[in-house]
């Protein structure tokens, strides 16, 4: 049976990560790349300020190529809905008939997206929709997901949450108000291991920068640690931070 192809709309984040996670269990699909919106201004991926070095890494560590739009800082909407439209209209022409993403609840983006998609050939899909945020987020990190927050809203958080783990004790020392999965805009993470991934990637956390309400903890590749094996990153047995 010839499975339709799809791209994973890929944030670096766990939300897409877990998506891709969902959609390779059910066998539905056929994923042949990764959609990222990159700021070519600094070399990081959009709003998650992930390393460019990073995001080619677990690209590689899932087995997607990689797809790049390159937007600039700022950008305009219609700039931004002129590059996304390029990429959709590429992958038209290779035969991709679907989008996954990582969406949870939040009605105006899902609803964004299906506008933005309608006619072009492309069908949004939605593996993790109005999944219960406190049981996904457990769900998560008991599968073996390990990410890092890159970014922190402070209007919603203090700064020293940028470069936490995501793990359970996280979700313990979280702000009342806030959404277990930061499904609401309050802190973006970038996955480092799971069983999306062959191997773990090992990475370090550098200093955290402050500018425009957000704080980004620079997450940086740790040359001093080979990626492990497959056994061992899907097993959780290491712990490189």
């Amino acid at each position: 049976m010839i499975r339709p192809k799809a791209l994973i709309s890929w944030s670096s984040g766990k939300d897409s990560a877990f998506a891709l996670h969902e959609v390779m269990r059910a066998g539905e699909f056929d994923v042949v790349g990764a959609l990222t919106t990159v700021t070519e201004t600094f070399g990081r991926v959009s709003i998650h300020g992930v390393r460019q070095e990073i995001l080619q890494a677990q690209c590689e560590a899932a087995g997607l190529p990689q797809r790049i739009v390159p937007i600039p800082y700022p950008c305009p909407n219609e700039v931004y809905e002129g590059r996304i439209g390029e990429a959709v209209a590429q992958a038209v022409a290779d035969g991709v008939t679907h989008m996954i993403f990582g969406d949870l609840f939040l009605a105006d983006i899902r609803a964004y997206r299906e506008q933005k998609l309608a006619g072009t050939g492309i069908t949004p899909v939605f593996p993790l929709w109005e999944r219960p945020t406190g049981e996904l987020a457990r769900e998560m990190i008991e599968s073996g997901l390990e990410a890092h927050i890159a970014t922190v809203d402070l209007k919603k958080m203090p700064v020293e949450f940028a470069g936490r783990k995501f793990d359970a004790t996280l979700l313990a020392d979280l702000p009342e108000a806030v959404d277990p999965c930061g499904e609401n805009g309050e802190f973006h993470t970038c996955v480092v291991a799971g069983p999306m991934f062959s191997r773990r990637i090992p990475i370090k956390t550098g200093e955290r920068v402050e500018r425009d309400g957000y704080a980004y903890c620079d997450l940086m590749l740790d040359k001093t640690f080979p990626s492990s094996r497959p056994s061992e990153a899907r097993a959780g047995t290491h712990n490189h931070s």
